[in-house]
């Protein structure tokens, strides 16, 4: 799964809605200020682009990033939003989110919260149960475009797996998702 991180980034201040903090993301913003802030390294950034970067010209068209969030579930709201974001991501004016401007907003939006890496965990919770299995983490795979077997998905599932039950609950998916990142 360490090949999946960050599904959701984030963006800074809208540039047209000042009670936005963030455009696109899955936290619960009464909290998020309170809960531990972690900053992913670069590699890790550019893994996360290069999920969205599906045609690998070396940057994000808004039809990448709308496969991407309804590959993760997401309503067409959500979809909806996507000329918003690059609106304020697209610095250059291109049309495009390039990896630079992805590491600016990234960066301007305070890193990646608890709040945000639970949400995720939902995103991979697809029962809804408050658990992760082998299957649901196989069948995000394959919405994301991955290249999994469910064998290897159930390796990665007893790799993070600290309570022995054959399944991730959400203390251990914070505890993965977060191995690599720095504190802040």
């Amino acid at each position: 799964m360490s090949t999946v991180k960050f599904l959701d980034f984030q963006y800074g201040r809208s540039k047209f809605s000042k009670n936005s903090k963030r455009l696109f993301s899955f936290s619960n913003k009464q909290y998020s200020n309170i809960l531990p802030v972690f900053l992913p390294s670069t590699d890790e950034m550019r893994q996360v682009f290069d999920r969205f970067d599906k045609n690998k010209d070396g940057k994000i068209s808004q039809e990448e990033y709308k496969a991407i969030l309804r590959a993760m579930g997401k309503d067409e709201s959500a979809v909806s939003e996507v000329s918003k974001i690059f609106q304020v991501a697209d610095s250059n004016k291109d049309g495009y989110i390039d990896f630079k401007e992805f590491m600016a907003l990234h960066k301007d939006g305070g890193g990646v919260r608890t709040m945000d890496i639970r949400n995720a965990f939902r995103v991979f919770d697809l029962d809804e149960d408050g658990k992760i299995s082998a299957e649901e983490v196989h069948e995000m795979f394959k919405r994301l475009g991955e290249r999994c077997t469910l064998a290897d998905c159930k390796n990665m599932v007893r790799a993070a797996d600290t309570d022995g039950d054959g399944f991730i609950n959400m203390n251990e998916f914070i505890v993965m998702m977060t191995r690599n990142m720095t504190r802040y």
